[in-house]
C-alpha cells in the first residue's frame, strides 16, 4: 500500500524530481500550487514503483471526496492505475482522478477499457501559450494588445521590479486593491482561499521555487505576477494581479514578465478561468495555442 504524507517545502525535490522530467503539462502539477494550496486540499503525496502519486480531498454535492492526478513516472501504468484504485477503497471512496487530459484518458482507456466514466470540465481547461507570442505580442491578432500597452506607455511612467522581500508588502497591498474591486458575495470564500495561497507563497517565495515581477508608478507597485516551471518546457503563471484604475496594466505585467521567462520554456501555462466569463474573455484574447481540455475520470463500480 502507498504510504503518504502531507506536502511540505521539503518535498520540493523528492516532487519535482518527477514532474520537471515529465510531459504533464496540468497547473496542477506545479509543486508551487501544489504545495501553497494544500492548506484548502490537503494534499498528500507518495512515491513508489517509479511513479509519484497525489491524493488530495475536493468538495461534491457539498461533502468531501477523494480524488488522485495522474500518476507521474516512467513505471508500470496499469500497475500504478491499480494502486490508487486500492488506496481508494481503502479510504472508503471510489476511484476518482481530475485533471485528466486526452492524452492520459487515451493511455487509461487502453489499459482500461469502459471501465471509467469522464466528465470534461470546461472551467478547468489550461490555457497554453507560445511563451514567444506573450513575451513579443506580434502579429495582427495581438495588436490590441499592443494598443493598451502603448497607450498605458503614454499615461506613465514605469519601472519593472523582480519580486523580492522587499516589496512583498507593497503587492499584497495591490491584492487587497484587486480584491476590493472585484469582491463579490459568491467570491469572498473563494479570494480568501486565494489571500491565503498568495499569502504563503510570498512568505516561501525562494523555497517555492518561484519567480516574479512588479509594475512601479510614482513610486507605487500597482501590478505583480509570479510564476513557476511546470516541467522543463512548460512555465506556470499563478498570480496576475493589477489596480484596475490604470488601464492597460495587465497588458503590461503580462508582456513585461513573459520576456523575462527563460528561453528553455516553449509553453507559458496560464491555468484555468473557473468559468469566470471576465476571465474567460482575457484568456482567450491571447490567443492560446492549445487549450487543454481536462476531465474528471471514475472508476465504475
Amino acid at each position: 500500500m502507498l504510504a503518504f504524507k502531507p506536502i511540505t517545502i521539503e518535498d520540493k525535490e523528492a516532487i519535482t524530481t518527477f514532474t520537471l522530467q515529465g510531459n504533464l503539462p496540468n497547473c496542477d502539477y506545479a509543486f508551487a500550487n501544489m504545495c501553497s494550496w494544500r492548506f484548502l486540499y490537503e494534499s498528500e503525496y507518495a512515491i513508489a514503483d517509479g511513479f509519484l502519486f497525489v491524493r488530495f480531498y475536493v468538495e461534491e454535492k457539498g461533502r468531501k471526496h477523494l480524488a488522485y492526478m495522474f500518476p507521474v513516472g516512467g513505471g508500470n501504468l496499469e500497475k500504478a492505475v491499480e494502486t490508487l484504485e486500492a488506496d481508494a477503497e481503502k479510504m472508503g471512496y471510489i476511484l476518482l482522478i481530475l485533471g485528466v487530459t486526452p492524452d492520459s484518458k487515451n493511455k487509461i482507456d487502453t489499459l482500461f477499457p469502459d471501465r471509467f466514466t469522464y466528465i470534461v470540465e470546461r472551467n478547468y481547461f489550461d490555457y497554453i501559450y507560445l511563451r514567444e507570442d506573450l513575451a513579443t505580442l506580434k502579429g495582427k491578432k495581438f495588436q490590441p494588445k499592443r494598443n493598451h500597452i502603448n497607450k498605458f506607455k503614454k499615461q506613465y511612467e514605469y519601472t519593472y521590479l523582480p519580486i523580492t522581500p522587499e516589496i512583498v508588502c507593497q503587492c499584497m497591498e495591490v491584492e487587497r486593491i484587486w480584491c476590493k474591486a472585484n469582491l463579490n458575495e459568491n467570491d469572498k470564500e473563494a479570494l480568501a482561499h486565494e489571500n491565503r495561497s498568495m499569502i504563503f507563497a510570498m512568505q516561501h517565495f525562494q523555497e517555492l521555487g518561484l519567480s516574479g515581477g512588479a509594475i512601479l508608478v510614482d513610486g507605487n507597485i500597482i501590478a505583480f505576477t509570479y510564476g513557476s516551471p511546470i516541467n522543463n518546457r512548460i512555465f506556470g503563471i499563478h498570480v496576475e494581479k493589477a489596480d484596475v484604475g490604470y488601464e492597460g496594466i495587465f497588458s503590461v505585467i503580462n508582456q513585461e514578465f513573459a520576456s523575462r521567462i527563460p528561453q528553455q520554456y516553449t509553453y507559458i501555462n496560464r491555468e484555468e478561468d473557473l468559468g469566470i466569463p471576465g476571465l474567460r474573455k482575457s484568456k482567450l484574447s491571447y490567443n492560446p495555442v492549445i487549450l487543454l481540455e481536462k476531465s474528471s475520470a471514475f472508476k465504475r463500480r
